[in-house]
């Protein structure tokens, strides 16, 4: 059972999920997986400008986050309760961010759901954070912490303005799966208890 945690750099996804792991007994992935993973690794330095234009394919670098996932394709759909920092959805967002084509959305689900074989998740929760605040968020970010430095997309504040809308439509339209929508003024701690009694109706 996999509930994923979606939302633009800075939206607060590790509050939501640090406050759901005090409810609920759950294992944890945060993708992309930059510390196991080769695929998200290169992805990461062509982010940082160190593999010359591979950043400039929207379709190049969008595979290789979904091959990261893949990777941890057993653990994805091991038994139990699974919480994901970012699954699909994000893949989906920033790639028709980027190709500014909504269609692009369906290539990335047929690329990961499909060929892949990746398993659907059963609610994906949105933290609707608008991108001046959650730019804010990763700048201060950055500045307390050395090893968070800004990548391409991050410090792209027209992409993840273009990035929001595009998850805020997948959202309204239900894409893949349920979705439940935060405001940004709604308290971590009760949104938590909105996604706890979403899986538990589910029982």
């Amino acid at each position: 059972m996999i509930v994923s945690i979606e939302g633009i750099d800075g939206a607060g996804k590790n509050t939501l999920v640090r406050a759901l792991t005090e409810r609920i007994d759950a294992r944890v992935i945060s993708f992309p997986r930059y510390g196991t993973s080769i695929h998200a690794q290169l992805a990461a330095e062509a982010l940082h400008g160190r593999m010359g234009d591979l950043t400039d394919s929207a379709y190049a670098m969008a595979t290789l986050f979904a091959l990261d996932r893949h990777g941890a394709h057993a653990e994805l759909t091991a038994p139990g309760l699974l919480l994901l920092d970012r699954y699909v959805a994000s893949n989906a967002a920033y790639t028709a961010a980027r190709l500014l084509d909504d269609a692009a959305a369906t290539w990335v689900a047929e690329l990961e759901f499909g060929r892949l074989a990746l398993p659907r998740p059963v609610l994906q929760v949105l933290l609707d954070t608008p991108a001046d605040l959650a730019q804010e968020r990763a700048r201060r970010r950055e500045a307390i912490d050395a090893s968070r430095t800004r990548d391409r997309y991050e410090a792209d504040s027209g992409l993840q303005e273009r990035t929001a809308a595009q998850y805020r439509r997948l959202a309204a339209k239900g894409w893949e799966s349920p979705w439940i929508v935060a405001a940004p003024e709604d308290d971590p701690g009760h949104v938590a208890a909105r996604i706890v009694d979403f899986i538990d109706n589910m029982s």
